[in-house]
């Protein structure tokens, strides 16, 4: 596949375009410019990896392309709408009814019970919450024991479930992860990334992640390289050696002795 077409989805293909997009943070003279000019197409019913070194542009390019902050230029079309000519209470309502997100730090809240974390995006977004309908996706990520207990009573991974239950409950348009699996140990991780994997190929969500980990980026379809605020490659279905590999390349990783580490481990 050619680089114009990776990067420029066709029409219909992409539930996200980034067109030209650039970020600038303060003035001209004495601002950083975080993204230059990216072209990015994202495309329904796949699993994106976004990688980099640190200071990449990889969180802002993440919060662009979701609707948590507007380019300086450039435009974002997400599942058909131009977020350019969205006011802020247009905007926040496409986030809570076709957005949904991961974070590292789990976002719960301390006093609702994993049924009412999960329900919580349907009730702000004005629609009622079916218990049928939030128990089958608590019971999809293996939580169904769990449904009446609060986040200071779960582990680490089992909050992170319930994240990625309240993330489906609305069948977004697209699941946005921000370092999904930073915050948990390996075997942890990978049961996270497998249920991201599952929304992916039994319920056709679309899911894009930022992650610094080669091992998390080789369990998607696709990895997108940012250096300098610019895409500066990807790679398809590629191993962690591989993601290592390009991320030593690119003067990511701390060292090799570190990157063949992270190979060997994938």
């Amino acid at each position: 596949m050619s680089a114009n077409r990776s990067n420029r989805i066709l029409a219909g293909d992409a539930v996200v375009q980034l067109e030209s997009v650039r970020k600038r943070f303060g003035g001209e003279r004495s601002g950083v410019e975080a993204l230059h000019g990216v072209t990015l197409g994202l495309e329904r019913n796949s699993f994106t990896a976004i990688m980099g070194p640190s200071g990449s542009g990889k969180s802002t390019l993440l919060q662009i392309a979701a609707g948590l902050d507007r380019p300086s230029s450039g435009s974002v079309v997400l599942d058909g709408e131009d977020l350019s000519g969205l006011g802020d209470v247009a905007l926040t309502r496409l986030r809570r009814e076709r957005i949904g997100f991961v974070f590292q730090a789990f976002n719960l809240l301390p006093a609702l019970t994993v049924e009412q974390n999960v329900a919580l995006p349907l009730r702000l977004a004005g629609r009622r919450a079916k218990r049928a309908e939030v128990r089958s996706v608590i019971e999809r990520v293996g939580l169904e024991s769990r449904r009446r207990h609060r986040p200071a009573e779960l582990s680490g991974g089992e909050q992170q479930r319930v994240a990625i239950a309240r993330a489906l409950i609305t069948r977004p348009a697209v699941i946005f992860g921000d370092e999904p699996t930073g915050a948990l140990d390996t075997g942890t991780a990978e049961e996270v990334l497998r249920l991201l994997r599952e929304a992916v190929e039994r319920e056709g969500q679309t899911v894009v992640v930022v992650t610094h980990d080669p091992t998390a980026a080789s369990r998607a379809e696709r990895v997108v390289f940012l250096v300098d605020g610019r895409v500066a490659g990807e790679l398809r279905r590629p191993s962690a050696a591989a993601v290592a590999e390009r991320m030593a390349g690119l003067g990511a990783w701390a060292s090799p002795t570190r990157a063949r580490h992270a190979a060997g481990s994938g």
